[in-house]
């Protein structure tokens, strides 16, 4: 594994992907991160231990169709939090202040949020009528370490050989 020391303050500026052996590979990152923590546990210098993800894919998941009516709903809640925020900021910077003053904020975050999301939604209707979420997952996982220390974690880990 490659890193450089930067400043004097014990940070390290990781570039690029780490070197060493592949010592182990899983399908999911909870079993790779079990590995590690079985590595961990048995008092195995971790700091020379990364896990990689090989075949990187973008999944995007729909998650609903969007209406005027979703689009106002999740803007006035947003809209709200934020002025929830504003709200409790003027609370504590003017502490005359009272709850009627947060409860104002909020009206007027929750007002804006859904002016301006449902402005956007209208623009943006004919190009995209829906919500989703986006993800990066690897179809694999390897435990990689520096070479000087494979052996040793191939025997904490019970693999027998280095995976092809």
């Amino acid at each position: 594994m490659s890193y450089q020391q930067t400043s004097g303050r014990g940070r390290m500026a990781f570039q690029g992907i780490p070197k060493g052996d592949a010592v182990a590979s899983y399908e999911t990152y909870t079993e790779a991160q079990r590995a590690v923590d079985k590595l961990a546990a048995a008092e195995f210098p971790v700091k020379k231990v990364s896990i990689i993800g090989s075949g990187l894919t973008s999944v995007e998941r729909v998650t609903g169709k969007l209406s005027y009516g979703r689009a106002a709903g999740t803007g006035a809640f947003s809209g709200a939090w934020l002025g929830l925020f504003f709200g409790l900021v003027l609370v504590l910077i003017n502490p005359a202040a009272d709850i009627v003053f947060i409860g104002a904020a909020v009206l007027i975050g929750a007002a804006f949020g859904m002016v301006f999301t449902m402005f956007n939604y209208g623009i943006n209707r004919k190009r995209r009528d829906f919500s989703s979420m986006v993800q990066i997952v690897a179809s694999s996982y390897s435990v990689v370490v520096e070479p000087d220390v494979a052996n040793k974690a191939r025997h904490v880990l019970g693999v027998e050989q280095p995976p092809l």
